[in-house]
């Protein structure tokens, strides 16, 4: 809203400082600071408020060191999060912005269908929750709405870089050079896929093999794999969110990533050096990403071992919501694996434990484990690592993934 009203006093006023509102790089700023203090200060009030409700964690007794002594901590500290992103964005981002708008109903359909998952848990005593078959449902509406969205949406496009060769004449000399220009702005399926250096994948080829004109029902393909990001991304930060700071400092160190992606991505000066994919108004969603990280980083402040609050799936699940629409919305989606491998190693961890446990269980009449506990936070909890170090350690693992990430945009 800011942004519409320094808007408006620039262009009828000429007010000085106006025009900085204009720049993204000055409204993410803002909007990290704004964040970060609406998480810090009003999160204290957030964490009283819940406690003076009795909203406190159940814990079952898994036999780890510490965890009878975390029963009542107050949880839904997602809401925390939540709240501190949502603020910033509405007073500084453009809200016409169609990623804007995609994010905002991530980010409250998400935060929905985690509150009702804890809610359940809280006040009616039902450990399990909301019934999973309901959390697969929003999870696949959220999915359909961001995949129709960016497919059908006439604001959802792309230029890509031509390569065009030109003359130019140095010291005497004619030269042939290539200089990177970009065409038309035009409506794309197209994807990145890392290492590569033709790293364009389209969409369109996984329904190549129905002939010709079967290009046209490719978006059911890209939704359908949409919905399976979604999906798997918020159904991963909520397995990690087991121990104190690891999925909000997992999840920070993701977002940041990503934010350099949109950024670039955003940006035709950067796009055309690294030769990626310019995708207009991209760039507004890094207002969302700071906004996003400086809500992480104050909730942490009360998550940090021993934590005094726990962002419950309200918390998790819009975590894993948001960071697996960021990475579709710029195209990064197939770096998932690498870029939230933290998240990754955790669901396949209980993958493999619970797929080993039947298999043996079924041949040899007992179930045998592969981890001492899953998921794999537990294992080494299980191995007698303290909490704060697995955390701790964790997080340079997940600032290694990201860089590596990062480095794709050199790396093909």
């Amino acid at each position: 809203m800011l942004y519409y009203l320094f808007d408006y006093l620039e262009k009828h006023y000429h007010l000085p400082g106006a025009s900085l509102f204009q720049y993204i790089s000055f409204r993410s700023a803002l909007a990290f600071v704004f964040s970060l203090a609406i998480s810090t200060i009003f999160g204290k009030k957030i964490i009283n408020k819940l406690r003076r409700l009795q909203i406190g964690e159940s814990v079952r007794d898994l036999g780890l060191d510490g965890q009878i002594q975390k029963a009542g901590t107050p949880t839904m500290g997602g809401l925390i999060i939540i709240l501190a992103t949502l603020l910033p964005v509405l007073l500084f981002a453009k809200l016409h912005n169609v990623y804007i708008i995609i994010l905002l109903v991530t980010t409250l359909w998400m935060g929905l269908i985690g509150f009702i998952d804890d809610y359940i848990k809280v006040f009616k005593k039902d450990k399990e929750g909301l019934k999973g078959r309901f959390k697969i449902l929003g999870q696949v509406t959220l999915g359909i709405f961001v995949g129709l969205t960016l497919y059908f949406s006439p604001k959802v496009v792309v230029k890509e870089q031509l390569r065009n060769p030109q003359t130019v004449q140095t010291q005497g000399q004619l030269t042939t050079t290539t200089v990177g220009l970009f065409g038309e702005e035009h409506k794309s399926l197209k994807t990145t896929v890392p290492f590569f250096k033709d790293n364009e994948f389209n969409y369109s080829d996984l329904v190549s093999w129905m002939g010709d004109g079967a290009e046209k029902y490719a978006w059911i393909a890209f939704i359908l794999v949409v919905v399976i990001i979604i999906t798997a991304v918020s159904n991963g930060a909520n397995l990690t969110d087991g121990i104190d700071g690891l999925a909000a400092g997992s999840s920070a160190i993701i977002v940041l990533a990503l934010g350099v992606f949109a950024w670039v991505s955003g940006n035709i000066i950067f796009a055309n050096y690294l030769n990626v994919m310019y995708i207009p108004n991209s760039g507004e969603m890094t207002i969302f990403i700071s906004a996003f990280v400086g809500g992480l980083v104050g909730f942490l402040w009360y998550n940090t071992y021993p934590a005094q609050v726990f962002m419950g799936d309200t918390g998790s699940l819009t975590i894993g919501g948001i960071i697996a629409v960021l990475a579709i919305a710029v195209r990064k989606e197939l770096l998932i694996p690498i870029l939230a491998g933290i998240f990754v190693a955790e669901v396949l961890s209980v993958t493999l434990q619970v797929s080993y446990f039947k298999y043996t269980k079924k041949k040899y009449g007992v179930g045998k484990r592969i981890f001492l506990m899953s998921p794999l936070h537990h294992h080494y909890q299980k191995k007698g690592y303290q909490e704060s170090k697995i955390v701790v350690r964790f997080w340079i693992i997940g600032i290694m993934l990201a860089v590596l990430s990062i480095l794709t945009l050199k790396v093909r």
